[in-house]
């Protein structure tokens, strides 16, 4: 049987963990007073006096008369501060309770406990019902506004008179309005998060109530009048409805520069009509696209509510039958009425919310079909099969023998010794290291998963992946061992042939046709192999080569900085490419690509290209977010670059003067990718924390993993120095070497991976968000803007 605790941990929500019942330290407490009663003798009860008798006998008269000769404790409930909503309860030990420091201490912790959950059940519930207001208005205005837009398709059919044909696509409407705006909604919900979780941390001392946040005002009287036939906008109150769609790829961004550029230019000649809303099928489809996305988050926010006060509910009533267990009194009876009576768990707004937003969803998206809203806002998780472990055993068995007896034909044609095949080794073995490489990635991000899954990191919610699509950690080892497999067992194929007579020129094809087979199962519109993950690694590869024109979210920088520990591996790819593009192959010319000085320029481009992307994506979200601290980041990618054009001029001048100044930009961009890493990717080196030189929260309990970690972080980065060393490892062959090296770089990125999303999702628990807070498309501004 499965113990509360591990439960308890297991079930609830991880960015919300320090809102919920301490029930760790709450068991401490009952330990404490257990090893007290087990070392001391039982003590004598004083007499009550006649004023504590009175006292108690109104207490009595609240909270029922249940145990009433045997009740032990009072709870006392209070008005809050005038700063918070609701009541605090305080426990009295009445006279008959053995008044030791350890009970004392469990009752007040007890009573933080409950007031905290209270609290914070009180705050978020405020903060999503204040979402629902908001949603209902723009669920409103799209009505209204789709409404028009269908009226004014079909006058335009009836119409024989039209002279433009696009301009049906469009409507100008006034949409009559009594409520205020809703511009800077989401801003003021996350302002509340991070209020909120400042008053929380105040519970480590002592009770502080939450300041009240300003309700929104409801709306007003029912809309006057009817949309004229123009579908003009009016303006409420001197405020104007404006569509705002996310500017998140380059065909919105053009449009808005282009279209809206003429759209303005045509209101300036209006006359005192107005402005108008000039809105399209396109527009209104993204909006309402939006105001789904939203009522999704919504209804996903609700669901964790409701988590909340069931699990509290539970760990009170489970650590208060562990100390009636230990005393021998019986106090679940009285506290826990008070519990079940208090506002987290009595207040059903939640409930009825719930069941309004399932209403409208289905209303309005699907339909009036419940099936399918239920997919949508109740998205079920792909259910993990044991088939798949069963063939994961399977390819790692087959990829050991293959890759043995591919080891063993290799050394007995001494392939990679120091008299090895050069066309093999020039041609070939690119291939085969481009594969390690990329597989290896892929096998430490299967680690990265099973880390973050086993220590509660949410990464699901950080890379916004949808919990039916989303790949686990065995789908991911299945990948990997089954790519391996193949790449090996063709490779494994070839040698035999060479080995068996076949000349060179009669086995050529089949690395290449072993690289298009994998580039076209890649881009395969069938639903086979993991289609939607296919499709959502080319979008982000998309957004990351067009990164200034795509708004760049978590993913996308978290995907190019892997591609920054894989230029060893593009590099490879661009030779490989350029070798069988160019039909080098047919004369076994494998110098051409390396030699030729517009492919060897290229050959050096592609070292850039992840650097420049990366800088370009912190370029993007400094114009977005105005943090110049994505200006900073870019100066450590400009760095890398920097470093990367000296090692090149290097290669090609092997004087001492390049060697210095090889050594001084390197040295200079290790430092700064160092002091990165550290504290800003992993958030450490903190010397005021609790833990020194760390952070205050920690994921992993031995702090001592995390020392080791930078440290290690610290000998990998320094890889570098092999460029200038040129240090040879016995016989091995060069490009062995370059390949260790490259490996190296890769598990220090699966290991940076780790100690990032840690950081990542801290900072979301920090500030308790578990939810996307989705921008709305309808704001209302002011005429003048």
């Amino acid at each position: 049987m499965v113990k509360f605790t591990k439960q308890f941990e297991g079930q609830l929500i991880p960015e919300w963990k320090e809102a919920f019942v301490d029930y760790w330290q709450l068991k401490k407490d009952i330990k404490k007073i257990h090893c007290n009663n087990t070392s001391s003798s039982s003590k004598p009860i004083r007499k009550k006096s006649l004023t504590n008798t009175l006292f108690s006998s109104i207490q009595l008269s609240l909270f029922g008369n249940q145990c009433r000769d045997r009740e032990f404790i009072h709870v006392h409930s209070k008005l809050a501060p005038t700063t918070s909503k609701g009541v605090q309860y305080e426990t009295e030990l009445l006279e008959q309770f053995d008044h030791s420091e350890a009970t004392s201490a469990f009752f007040a912790l007890l009573d933080l406990q409950l007031n905290k959950v209270n609290e914070f059940y009180r705050k978020k519930e405020k903060v999503f019902i204040d979402r629902w207001e908001c949603l209902e208005k723009q669920l409103h205005i799209l009505v209204e506004l789709k409404t028009a837009l269908k009226y004014q398709h079909k006058n335009k059919a009836n119409s024989s008179n039209q002279h433009d044909s696009k301009e049906e696509d469009f409507i100008s409407g006034t949409i009559s309005c009594d409520e205020e705006s809703n511009k800077g909604m989401i801003d003021q919900d996350l302002h509340d998060d991070e209020n909120l979780a400042e008053e929380l941390d105040k519970y480590d001392m002592q009770f502080t109530a939450l300041p009240r946040s300003q309700e929104l005002e409801k709306e007003g009287s029912k809309r006057e009048g009817e949309r004229s036939l123009s579908h003009c906008i009016s303006n409420c109150h001197e405020k104007q409805l404006k569509i705002r769609i996310p500017l998140t790829n380059p065909t919105r961004a053009f449009s808005y520069l282009l279209w809206e550029d003429l759209i303005n230019q045509s209101s300036k000649k209006q006359n005192a009509q107005g402005k108008k809303l000039h809105i399209n099928k396109t527009k209104l489809h993204h909006a309402e696209k939006m105001i789904r996305g939203a009522l999704i988050e919504l209804y996903k926010g609700l669901g964790y509510l409701k988590t909340y006060r069931n699990l509290n509910m539970l760990a009170f009533s489970k650590i208060l039958k562990k100390f009636d267990k230990v005393t021998n009194k019986q106090v679940l009876p009285i506290y826990l009425k008070v519990v079940e009576s208090s506002y987290f768990n009595s207040s059903n707004k939640i409930m009825k919310l719930a069941d309004e937003v399932e209403e409208i969803f289905m209303k309005q998206f699907t339909k009036d079909d419940r099936q399918k809203a239920m997919k949508y806002l109740k998205p079920t998780q792909r259910k993990e099969s044991h088939a798949v472990t069963f063939f994961i055993g399977l390819f790692t068995g087959c990829f050991i023998a293959l890759f043995t007896g591919y080891a063993i034909i290799a050394h007995t044609t001494g392939t990679y010794g120091p008299q090895s095949n050069t066309i093999y080794m020039e041609t070939v073995y690119p291939l085969l290291s481009m594969f390690s490489l990329l597989f290896l990635h892929f096998f430490l991000y299967g680690c990265n998963i099973f880390m973050w899954r086993k220590t509660r990191i949410n990464y699901s919610f950080i890379f916004e992946l949808s919990s039916k699509r989303e790949l686990k950690y065995r789908d991911v080892f299945l990948i990997c061992t089954m790519s391996m497999t193949t790449v090996v067992g063709v490779l494994f194929v070839h040698l035999s042939l060479m080995e068996k007579g076949y000349s060179y020129s009669q086995v050529e094809l089949i690395p290449a046709f072993l690289l298009l087979a994998f580039l076209v199962l890649l881009v395969c519109p069938l639903n086979i192999v993991y289609k939607s993950s296919r499709y959502r690694l080319l979008s982000v590869l998309r957004n990351i080569v067009l990164s200034p024109l795509y708004k760049v979210v978590m993913l996308d920088f978290f995907m190019a900085d892997q591609l920054c520990s894989q230029v060893p591996m593009l590099r490879n790819l661009e030779y490989v490419g350029c070798y069988y593009i160019t039909g080098s192959y047919k004369t076994q010319d494998y110098g051409y690509c390396v030699h030729t000085k517009n492919y060897r320029d290229l050959a050096y481009a592609v070292s850039f290209l992840p650097y420049y992307w990366r800088a370009m994506q912190c370029a993007r979200r400094w114009l977005d977010e105005g943090d110049t601290g994505h200006v900073i980041n870019l100066g450590k990618y400009v760095s890398a670059m920097l470093a990367a054009g000296a090692k090149v001029a290097y290669e090609k001048d092997k004087s001492v003067g390049w060697l210095c100044v090889v050594v001084i930009m390197s040295s200079i961009t290790t430092v700064y990718q160092l002091y990165w890493d550290f504290v800003k990717d992993w958030g450490l080196l903190q010397m005021n924390s609790k833990n020194p030189w760390l952070r205050n929260e920690l994921v992993l309990r031995r702090k001592f993993i995390y020392f080791f970690s930078m440290g290690l972080n610290v000998v990998l980065r320094l890889a570098w120095l092999q460029s200038v060393l040129h240090y040879k490892f016995g016989g091995i062959d060069y490009r062995l070497t370059g390949l260790f090296l490259a490996a190296l770089e890769v598990i220090r990125r699966g290991h940076w991976n780790f100690y990032r999303l840690e950081n990542e999702h801290l900072n979301n628990a920090g500030k308790f968000r578990a939810v996307k807070m989705v921008p709305l498309p309808f704001h209302e501004v002011d005429e003048q803007d």
